[in-house]
């Protein structure tokens, strides 16, 4: 299915905007499944099932996955989503980003090997490095543009021609490059009025959004900055918070309740925030 067309699904469907990260760190496994030789995929496949009734999307980071050489769990994962809980969209978080002719590789790997419905890039090798990603009709391909760590305003905050670096990577995102309508843009919680800033520009392009949680940013301050024009546009991604709730074998059932308060705060900040458009 369409990226765009299962997320818009996923949102009504839901109710929410939550996205889990699946970011499976072999040091705080629980005990309980530490041991097996499948503790990354059984973590990962337990979260899944607990979460999915509350969320719009799930976003493995294989980052964690390459470097416990767990790929194959990676793969599992996602099969498993696609198989156990249809219409939830997968966001690979890869930010791959490099010349032509290897980012067709990357595509290969994450559309392909992976089967991810939607991607993470890297856009500052410019569009002829993002152009080999678009041959993959119906897959998001969702360009850094404001993230949620500090040191992003080392480079994105810097002036090109009168407007802020991440600006100009939105307005581009926007326009000329989004050829067939497959994009979408990173933009970090922590940072709201950037937040609002982008969308201002970019329209209801859909924003994946980092950074509540253990990140700390404000979820009514974020959705009133990022909801587009439909009262929808966002995907906005918990990751440690959700996934540690609990170091026990209740670590699901934890994960679960967690997620349930998150995406309650995120539609009470959503149901304030149209509220607000309304006056």
């Amino acid at each position: 299915m369409d990226f765009s067309l299962s997320l818009r699904q996923a949102w009504s469907r839901a109710d929410s905007m939550l996205c889990v990260g699946l970011d499976p760190d072999p040091e705080r496994i629980p005990a309980s499944i530490a041991g097996d030789p499948d503790a990354l995929f059984i973590f990962c496949r337990d979260i899944v099932d607990a979460t999915a009734a509350q969320v719009c999307a799930f976003k493995p980071q294989i980052a964690y996955f390459s470097a416990a050489r767990a790929e194959r769990a990676l793969e599992r994962v996602i099969e498993h989503i696609h198989r156990h809980h249809p219409g939830i969209p997968v966001i690979l978080d890869a930010k791959r980003g490099d010349i032509g002719s290897t980012a067709e590789r990357y595509a290969i790997e994450a559309f392909e090997r992976y089967g991810a419905d939607a991607v993470t890039i890297n856009p500052y090798m410019g569009f002829d490095s993002i152009e080999p990603w678009l041959a993959w009709k119906g897959r998001g391909v969702i360009l850094l543009c404001r993230t949620s760590n500090p040191g992003g305003s080392d480079l994105q905050a810097l002036n090109v021609g009168g407007e802020a670096l991440y600006e100009r990577v939105a307005r581009l995102t926007a326009g000329p490059w989004n050829t067939n309508g497959q994009l979408g843009l990173v933009l970090g919680a922590t940072f709201p009025a950037e937040l609002a800033r982008v969308r201002a520009i970019a329209g209801d392009l859909p924003m994946l959004v980092p950074g509540i949680g253990a990140q700390g940013g404000d979820v009514p301050a974020t959705v009133s900055a990022g909801l587009a024009s439909d009262g929808w546009g966002m995907i906005i991604n918990s990751s440690r918070a959700i996934l540690y709730a609990s170091q026990g074998t209740d670590f699901a059932e934890a994960a679960a309740a967690v997620a349930q308060r998150t995406c309650e705060e995120i539609r009470a900040a959503r149901t304030a925030a149209l509220s607000a458009r309304a006056l």
